[in-house]
Order: C-alpha cells, then structure tokens, then sequence
C-alpha cells in the first residue's frame, strides 16, 4: 500500500466535483423541480461583444420559430419556449432517450444604454441569432455661457 500525502487541494477539489455531480442529477433531470419556474432545460448560449453590436447565439435545435418568444422588459432580455415530442413516434419503446423536452426559459439583463427598438432575430438551423447593436457614443457638445 503507498503512503500518500494530504493535500488540502486535492479534498476540496473532490468536495467540489460531489457538489456539481448533486446540482448535475437535480437539475439535469426533467420533472425533478417546477418546470414553470426553471424549465425542463436550459438551452446552451453564447454571448459576443462586438464593436456593434452584442450577439447572443442561443442554441434550439428541433424547436419550431414558432414556439419561441422573445421579450424585452426593464432591460431584461427574456427568451422562452418549447422543444415538444415529434408525435409521429408515439408511445415506442426506445432503447435509448438522451434529448430533453419541455418548456425553456433563459434571461439576460441587458446594459441601461441599449435601445430596444433596434433588436433583431434570426432563426436558422436551430441557432437562434440575436442582434442588439450598441448605441453610438454621444459626443462631447460644446456650450456657450453667457456672462451677464
């Protein structure tokens, strides 16, 4: 048997990966919480600061455009829809099942100077494109003083 020396690191680095492993089956499994309030799942993004604009890629493959909404509301973007059962399966029995289903919800807080009006989307192959172009800079005005 070797001996092997304590390393505080390698103990709190194994209590990090059981904590993950815990919030992975809790929150990885649909109808383990309120699908309401969380979603079935959370679809994966990314978001990309451009001298423009902020792109957000919001990834749905197998969700129709039509069952994705998008909101923005006191400078929080919100996204939300549903990925539903292709009904033409039925009640098979599969050998194996790895996609999830269901309602998804993701927000993002958006910076103060962006003007909402000038938002746009773009559905194609199961990438959703979301373009928020960044304001021009206000210039420095000059101003007179009169002196009375």
């Amino acid at each position: 048997m070797a001996i092997i020396k304590w390393s505080p690191a390698r103990e709190i680095a194994s209590l990090q990966q059981g904590i993950n492993r815990l919030f992975e089956d809790v929150f990885t499994q649909p109808g383990s919480y309120d699908a309401d309030t969380m979603g079935a799942w959370r679809p994966p993004v990314d978001i990309v600061d451009t001298p423009e604009a902020i792109i957000i890629f919001f990834e749905i493959p197998g969700v129709d455009k039509n069952e994705v909404d998008i909101e923005v509301k006191d400078n929080v973007l919100t996204i939300q829809g549903e990925r539903v059962v292709d009904s033409s399966i039925g009640n098979g029995s599969y050998y194996r099942s790895e996609r999830v289903f269901g309602k998804f919800g993701r927000s993002f807080a958006l910076p103060a100077m962006i003007r909402t009006e000038n938002i746009s989307a773009v559905f194609k192959n199961g990438v959703l494109k979301i373009a928020i172009p960044k304001p021009e800079e206000e210039k420095p005005r000059q101003v007179n003083i009169k002196v009375e």
